[in-house]
């Protein structure tokens, strides 16, 4: 894959990071109002959300280490701090049972918020 390939599929996927995060929070967060929501389909849902920051993540890592891409300051710390805040979002989840769609359905949204301002940063440089 070409450097601008990867780079034009890095900042695509930066959408699809924001979107489907931020739609697995609302889906939680309604589904702690809405009982008929809590489905297996939403952590499906909130597991492959999740995913693409991964995913996102990686392409990034590969266009610095391979590509030798200079990101703009910052711009990876966002990255970096949302793959750890999934780890807290998923650590916590048995010490608050009772409120798991909030921890869910605020964290998907801090997830999505985190990958907007990677995306800000990153266009900023």
């Amino acid at each position: 894959m070409s450097p601008e390939t990867l780079n034009n599929l890095h900042t695509n996927w930066a959408w699809v990071v924001i979107i489907a995060n931020g739609l697995a929070g609302i889906w939680a967060l309604t589904a702690h109002k809405l009982v008929a929501l809590r489905t297996r389909a939403l952590w499906w849902y909130t597991g492959v959300a999740e995913a693409t920051m991964f995913v996102q993540v990686i392409l990034g890592v590969i266009m610095v280490n391979r590509d030798k891409a200079v990101f703009p300051a910052f711009h990876a710390f966002y990255g970096f701090v949302a793959i750890i805040a999934i780890a807290i979002i998923y650590s916590y989840r048995a010490q608050l049972k009772g409120r798991v769609y909030l921890l869910y359905g605020f964290g998907g949204l801090f997830i999505m918020g985190l990958g907007i301002r990677a995306m800000l940063v990153g266009q900023a440089g």
